[in-house]
């Protein structure tokens, strides 16, 4: 509910603190609905940003602010794209509190395949591919970092990536996600010779601002 002209400020049944807790509760439930088949299409989407819209644009909430900022970036353009919509629901089951994806079949390591030591990052003509939600912002905004810098964005793992960049949010059910999948690719590969590292947002960011 926005009380857009302050119509309701006198009424003794106007408790604004109250409806806008309700209201973020409810869009706990409503993130938890839209993620529940493990997918989410454009129509929900669109649906998500204009429930926010109707119901919560005047919190002050950052947790909600940044769900609908990011949404509200990823349809700028007006289609939700693949990678786009593995990302959007990431960050709703994080936001419900739901587990992320099924469980894959394959054996999760005890910590995270990094490449360890960090390998040196170089952006002239290396190919990057991100997996994973990134704390620095939108997947479209890092890739826009990286072909500034002079490197390329690729489009699937495979022998031509040079650095599958892990998300720093929810790295901790990477196996668990819907990106895991990537992870794994990776890691076989690197373990055949291809010329693949596997680093943390962290580190990218490290290097990216120096």
């Amino acid at each position: 509910m926005v009380d857009l002209h302050q119509e309701f400020q006198t009424s003794g049944f106007f408790h604004e603190a109250r409806i806008d807790r309700r209201s973020a509760d409810a869009l706990v439930g409503v993130a938890a609905g839209l993620a529940a088949d493990g997918r989410i299409n454009q129509q929900e989407a669109e649906f998500l940003k204009t429930w926010i819209e109707t119901h919560l644009i005047h919190l002050s909430d950052p947790v909600v602010n940044i769900l609908y900022k990011r949404l509200a970036e990823m349809l700028s353009d007006g289609v939700l794209d693949s990678d786009e919509s593995v990302e959007l629901l990431g960050m709703l089951h994080q936001f419900a509190g739901l587990p992320v994806g099924t469980i894959q079949t394959f054996t999760a390591p005890n910590a995270l395949p990094f490449d360890n030591p960090f390998p040196t990052l170089s952006w002239a003509d290396r190919v990057f591919l991100f997996t994973g939600v990134m704390a620095y912002g939108p997947r479209k905004e890092c890739e826009l970092r990286v072909t500034e810098r002079g490197g390329l964005i690729g489009g699937a793992v495979s022998k031509k990536i040079h650095y599958l960049v892990v998300g720093s949010i929810g790295n901790d059910q990477w196996l668990h996600s819907t990106y895991g999948t990537k992870i794994k690719k990776a890691v076989e590969l690197r373990d055949s010779g291809a010329p693949i590292a596997i680093i943390s947002e962290d580190h990218w960011q490290k290097v990216l601002f120096g």
